[in-house]
């Protein structure tokens, strides 16, 4: 961690030239405020304030006043349009000095304060898939980017022909300027779909990183004449975007779902966690699945999930256990994609596993076929149920679960219903291409 009486030379030292303070909304969307360099003892001191009032799901215009306090722990320097800026995580106060309950990373760092006095920390890491469109630029100031494809490759091509070689060795460059530590960057199965691995973290952390990250990608690629979408289903017919998350629970440096003693390495807390986010799953998918789009990606034959299962040695469950063990034993959620909310998505994922743990809760027997090929006797003998299939049953699901409500807390969850309600409302009475195609010459 940077400490405070340190920023100041860093900034002189490295030349800064503005200074970046980073938030989400409810939704998400990455907000922020650059100042410059000379206003850093008032950021410091948490004296930077902004308008509430207009960011979506935070407060009503007659209580607009909020202020940013940065994190230092997310503190660092970079290069990302040719100067160097300095970009920090900032947590949302009232003027008054309390805390804001609608800020999702406040939802988050809660969950992770109730999992360290259980004697957890929660660890997270992702696979973060997203497209890369070309961008049309004959028009002036109006850039659009073109929904067409910028390579022909397939899953983990090396000669794809692709247009974004370039642009990703400099996505790969700025990460690693921003301090990441990337494990893996590949061609994913979609033409021009990508994805970029980053080392685990507690929870917090990894969403922090992802703020960030999907600024750089998208920066980077605009550099390159490219637009970069984690939409999750930007075209028909073939895979959307998720972002798998691997979950797993540290007892200071020891795996909690590690038992070396069962069959299978598995350890009862392991267990106990599935069992929760399979008791609360349908309740949190709004959360890790909050477009209408979403549900367009999490159908069957897609290698996204569709069934509430779980198993060892195959693609198709919601959750998978990856093959290593000890320190690497973990879990695979396969049904998040990257539009969601990271802060309030892995705040309802743990709690929901955590709740496992309380109440010991156990998961059904691993399936390890494809769950894609099972009629439905056999999903009743496999007790497989199905995901929300669309935004609108997800939101129903919510509204059953109480720890789920209990997790955002009263202003974040009602303000995050009402706005997707509204989005369901708009969608569910918009005339789509589809619908006038299909329809309009017959009837």
């Amino acid at each position: 961690m940077v400490k405070t009486q340190d920023v100041i030379s860093i900034l002189k030292e490295q030349k800064v030239q503005s200074i970046r303070m980073m938030f989400v909304d409810i939704l998400g969307i990455p907000k922020g405020v650059q100042i410059p360099v000379s206003q850093a003892k008032k950021m410091l001191d948490g004296e930077i304030l902004f308008d509430g009032s207009s960011i979506e799901g935070f407060v009503r215009i007659e209580e607009s006043d909020m202020k940013l306090v940065p994190d230092l722990n997310t503190f660092c320097v970079a290069d990302l349009k040719g100067y160097n800026e300095a970009f920090v995580v900032c947590d949302v106060y009232y003027p008054n000095g309390k805390r804001f309950e609608g800020d999702p990373r406040f939802i988050l760092q809660r969950v992770q304060e109730k999992a360290q006095k259980m004697g957890y920390i929660p660890m997270v890491g992702v696979e973060a898939e997203f497209f890369l469109f070309p961008l049309d630029t004959t028009n002036g100031f109006n850039v659009m980017p073109l929904l067409e494809h910028t390579d022909c490759g397939g899953y983990f091509d090396m000669l794809s022909l692709d247009a974004a070689e370039e642009v990703k060795l400099d996505i790969l460059k700025k990460l690693e300027e921003f301090g990441f530590e990337v494990e893996a960057l590949h061609h994913e199965v979609a033409p021009s779909q990508h994805e970029i691995d980053f080392k685990y973290s507690d929870a917090l952390t990894t969403a922090d990183r992802l703020l960030l990250f999907k600024m750089i990608v998208k920066t980077v690629a605009l550099k390159h004449g490219l637009h970069a979408t984690f939409l999750p289903k930007p075209i028909k017919g073939i895979n959307g975007s998720g972002l798998h998350m691997h979950q797993s629970l540290f007892k200071g440096e020891i795996n909690a779902f590690f038992d070396m003693k069962s069959s299978n390495g598995i350890s009862e807390t392991m267990l106990n966690y599935i069992g929760g986010i399979f008791r609360h799953v349908k309740g949190f998918t709004a959360v890790t699945n909050p477009l209408v789009n979403s549900y367009k990606r999490l159908v069957p034959g897609y290698e996204a999930p569709a069934y509430v299962s779980w198993g060892e040695h195959n693609r198709s469950p919601l959750i998978r256990i990856p093959a290593k063990r000890g320190n690497s034993t973990r879990i695979e959620l396969r049904s998040p994609d990257p539009s969601c909310n990271p802060y309030l998505a892995f705040a309802v994922i743990i709690n929901s596993g955590l709740d496992g743990i309380i109440n010991k809760a156990q998961p059904p027997k691993p399936v390890d076929i494809n769950v894609y090929e099972l009629d439905d006797q056999m999903m009743k003998k496999y007790k497989i149920e199905k995901l929300p299939a669309n935004l609108y049953e997800a939101l129903v699901e919510m509204q059953k679960d109480s720890l789920i409500k209990e997790t955002l807390g009263e202003h974040i969850y009602t303000n995050f219903i009402n706005a997707k309600l509204k989005e369901w409302k708009d969608y569910s009475t918009e005339i789509t291409p589809w619908e006038l195609e299909k329809y309009f010459k017959i009837y």
